[in-house]
This record gives C-alpha cells, sequence and structure tokens, in this order.
C-alpha cells in the first residue's frame, strides 16, 4: 500500500494497486495550478485508489472534461480525473510514500517556463502523446 495526504493531513489516501510510469507535465495550466515549472503525474487506477477527507475536496473544471480536485484547507492538489476514464491523475507530489515506478517522459515541453531548463536523459514531448 501507499499513502498520500495534503499539507494539513485532513484529506489523505491509499494506493492498492501500481501507479504508472512518472510524466513531467509542462502546460501552461500544470504550471499555474501548482505554482510550478512542471508537474509530477501518475495513472492510478479508479478501483485501487481509496481516500478520506474527501468532504474538503474541492474542484476546478480547468479544460472541458477534467476536473482538478485540491484540499479547501490547504489548497494541495490532490488528483485529476478526466470524463470517461477508468483512472485518476495523481498529483506526486501529495505522495508520502515512494511510489515505486520509474519516470518515462516530460511532456508538453512546447508550453515549458522560458526561465526553467531541462536538462534529463527522458523523451522530451513537444505536445502530449
Amino acid at each position: 500500500m501507499i499513502k498520500g495526504s495534503c499539507l494539513c493531513g485532513q484529506v489523505t489516501y491509499e494506493i492498492f494497486g501500481d501507479v504508472g510510469e512518472i510524466v513531467h507535465c509542462h502546460c501552461r495550466t500544470c504550471r499555474k495550478a501548482h505554482g510550478a515549472a512542471f508537474s509530477s503525474v501518475a495513472a492510478v487506477s479508479d478501483s485501487d485508489f481509496a481516500l478520506h477527507g474527501k468532504s474538503l475536496l474541492r474542484s476546478y473544471e480547468s479544460s472541458p472534461g477534467k476536473n482538478r480536485y485540491f484540499c479547501s484547507c490547504c489548497g494541495t492538489q490532490i488528483y485529476a480525473k478526466r470524463e470517461g476514464t477508468e483512472h485518476i491523475i495523481l498529483r506526486l507530489g501529495s505522495l508520502d510514500d515512494d511510489p515505486r515506478t520509474v519516470e518515462k517522459n516530460h511532456i508538453w515541453v512546447s508550453q515549458k517556463a522560458p526561465w526553467y531548463a531541462i536538462d534529463t536523459p527522458l523523451p522530451l514531448c513537444l505536445e502530449f502523446e
């Protein structure tokens, strides 16, 4: 089991299955939502994700059909969910444990912050694949 939580600790979760490969997203909405150069995310099956403190979650539809869920007390982004999928997009900054997975690539580098230099052997995708 892998555990995670928000900054204030009132929203927690457990993952009972595998965490997908790590993707670092440089799109404008991820940068704005996280206040950072990029967002590190991975897919987790809906059936493997147990959330506690759900009443404190709020969401924002950042693009059509995609909602970002965050703690209403401290603002920590926990996950995103696209309509019609059977997985969540876990925000890895909220993890308390090692996800036991590997980095895959950087995506949307065409929208990366101009002040950030990517220095990595990982593949760089200008847009989302």
